[in-house]
């Protein structure tokens, strides 16, 4: 079901043209389960939208992150750095090989990991630092690498936010690092209701992860005609994306540019149009290093942590449904079990406290963008919801 009548919801999955037409192709032939036609198709369409490497579909993004630290043969001992402010995923993959987190902070005008964070926590014990592009917006990659590469230490890019986004001077998102993963989650600008893909940018790793994939075994050798029986040889799981999901999301890929573009065009002018209110009233609007981001999210930060659930809630008695985000995973349950810090993470946990994203997705419509606007003009620290 959708939302109520004229309630604006924080999100709403695109429909793309011939969605319904590829999956009757899937259900009427006799290929539905993974690596059918759809799945090379969406996989080609992907790598143009990379510039290259090597792409497997998978169940979800959070299975290609937990491909990476198995590939990586992450064994307890082992330390992988990870920004506090993330989804629990990037933590759950490194947890679930017994290796320890380190979680560090973030930089504070754009919500990714502090390189210079990420430097004073690396030991002997350090075997990888993952990365988030947050919002799509490019982490200092080129500082990562600076302190990663010489130590030989992998760099893991979950680029759920950031697909086909280019940062200055060093390539495109997911293809910098040793591994990258995106998230076709109906959450995200590109979408197969649940999916997403591992994109391997160390050859030495694709064989393996074929295998991984395919539930351990050699069956990806066999489909090709290179041997002639498929067997057990090495871990795996069942992480192979369905032929079904990947018939949406290949006609997702089909009108990449066009979702984009409707997009940032919402995302221009909530930062055109609220610009002088944030001045007033003290808000800071996201404002991404060169203006490059993926149009995934559009945030701003208010003024105090108590005006947070205060915002939220004046939108919402005006029928718009904005979002707060992750909590610091350093302060969770989970996170103090499997990880640990060096000292307090404070630019995480204000981030975490101020951050309201405002509705954004391809298909909004103008009134809807105009409503939204007027309703966040409207709100007045001193004076909270109306």
């Amino acid at each position: 079901m959708g939302s109520p009548a004229g309630v604006i919801p924080f999100t709403r999955p695109f429909l793309a043209p011939e969605s319904f037409e590829r999956l009757a192709s899937v259900l009427g032939s006799d290929h539905v389960h993974g690596d059918g036609p759809f799945t090379r198709s969406a996989t080609e369409k992907l790598r143009g939208i990379l510039g290259g490497g090597d792409v497997l579909l998978t169940t979800s993004a959070t299975h290609a992150l937990e491909m990476a630290s198995r590939l990586l043969d992450l064994q307890p001992g082992d330390e992988v750095v990870v920004p506090s402010f993330t989804f629990s995923s990037a933590a759950t993959a490194v947890a679930m090989t017994g290796a320890r987190i380190v979680f560090v902070d973030i930089d504070p005008a754009t919500g990714n990991l502090d390189p210079e964070q990420a430097a004073e926590a690396i030991t002997s014990s350090t075997r990888a630092v993952s990365v988030m592009h947050y919002g799509g917006v490019p982490a200092d990659m080129a500082a990562v690498l600076a302190v990663t590469k010489p130590r030989g230490i992998s760099v893991i890019e979950d680029n759920a936010h950031g697909l086909g986004v280019r940062a200055a001077g060093i390539g495109v998102l997911g293809r910098i690092g040793d591994f990258g993963v995106q998230s076709f989650h109906d959450t995200k600008n590109i979408h197969s209701g649940e999916g997403g893909a591992l994109i391997i940018n160390d050859p030495r790793h694709v064989a393996r992860a074929e295998i991984m994939r395919e539930k351990g075994t050699d069956r990806a050798q066999f489909v090709r005609g290179e041997i002639d029986k498929y067997s057990w040889v090495d871990w795996g799981s069942s992480y192979l994306m369905s032929e079904l999901n990947a018939a949406v999301l290949d006609a997702q890929l089909a009108v990449f540019e066009q979702i984009q573009q409707a997009r940032h065009a919402t995302w221009n002018r909530y930062a055109a149009e609220l610009a002088e209110w944030a001045d007033l009233v003290g808000v800071t609007l996201m404002d991404p290093p060169g203006g490059i981001h993926a149009a995934h999210l559009f945030y701003l930060l208010l003024p105090e942590w108590d005006h947070q659930t205060e915002f939220i809630a004046h939108l919402r008695s005006k029928g718009i449904i904005a979002a707060f985000h992750y909590v610091p995973l350093d302060t969770s349950t989970a996170g103090r079990r499997y990880g640990r810090t060096m000292h307090s993470l404070d630019h995480s946990e204000d981030f975490s406290r101020r951050l309201v994203r405002l509705p954004l997705w391809a298909g909004m419509t103008r009134a809807q963008v105009d409503r939204v606007i007027e309703a966040v003009r409207e709100w007045r620290p001193e004076v909270g919801a109306q």
